[in-house]
């Protein structure tokens, strides 16, 4: 079995196609590419898009993903929940499978906890209430401004945060676990490490403080985040992803 690892794809296909990674052409449904979340094929629902599940589905190797803060949360609660190697999945097709938050899932004797979300940089200049009687008047304004604006429940959802019960639910599986597993994946960073990558930059909220009390508290090899379209590392321990393509195992 063979575990690959990458960054965001946005709902875009193209480093999904053959020949992008070579080294995905010759996998089989019983190996794995994790995407480190703005996973962005549950957006719209759509025709287009189902084909396009569809078409990840036929691929050769079995898709993983934890969400990231740019995924449609009222589609994604739709989809089934299952058992899968020790955690809960959803299925989103039989080989595409989210890895929901505050699991903790066994795969070739290697221990993977996850945990998705994130804040939303590109929100600053507001969120946009589709009932609201202006609208029309506000969206076509801040359109015309270039700024950064999302509107609720078509581009932008609360749940891009995890919940009290989110967090209390890792805190009882990394409990169980003894505080100790081989890989963390996530879509933010710690705040400590966001703020080494972003120099300030990037505000802490109280997933990246979470994630902080995980840092500290676990014991794991390495951290494998997404969410800041960088591909590095910082030390040992924790690599940023975007582009780049890591093989695990």
């Amino acid at each position: 079995m063979s575990i690959y690892i990458t960054g965001d794809v946005h709902g875009l296909t193209e480093r999904l196609e053959p020949g992008f990674y070579p080294e995905l052409d010759a996998l089989t449904k019983e190996d794995y590419l994790i995407i480190c979340g703005d996973f962005g094929f549950v957006w719209d629902g759509k025709e287009a898009e189902q084909k396009e599940l569809d078409w990840l589905e036929n691929r050769p190797f079995t898709t993983l993903f934890v969400d990231g803060n740019h995924e449609n949360f009222d589609l994604l609660k739709q989809y089934p929940t299952i058992p899968w190697h020790g955690g809960c999945v959803q299925t989103i097709r039989p080989s595409v499978l989210h890895l929901l938050r505050g699991e903790i899932y066994e795969l070739e004797g290697l221990r993977f906890f996850t945990m998705g979300g994130a804040s939303s940089h590109d929100v600053s200049d507001g969120i946009l209430e589709r009932d609201d009687p202006n609208f029309r008047w506000r969206y076509r304004t801040l359109y015309r401004q270039n700024a950064l604006f999302r509107v609720n429940h078509e581009s932008w959802w609360k749940e891009e945060l995890p919940d009290q019960e989110d967090c209390r639910r890792a805190r009882d599986n990394l409990e169980r676990a003894s505080w100790q597993v081989d890989y963390i994946i996530t879509h933010c960073a710690p705040t400590s490490i966001q703020d080494k990558l972003g120099k300030g930059a990037y505000k802490a909220d109280h997933l990246t403080e979470f994630l902080d009390e995980v840092a500290q508290r676990c014991r794991f090899q390495h951290w494998f985040f997404g969410h800041y379209h960088m591909d590095g590392h910082i030390g040992e321990q924790f690599i940023y992803l975007y582009q780049e393509l890591i093989q695990l195992t």
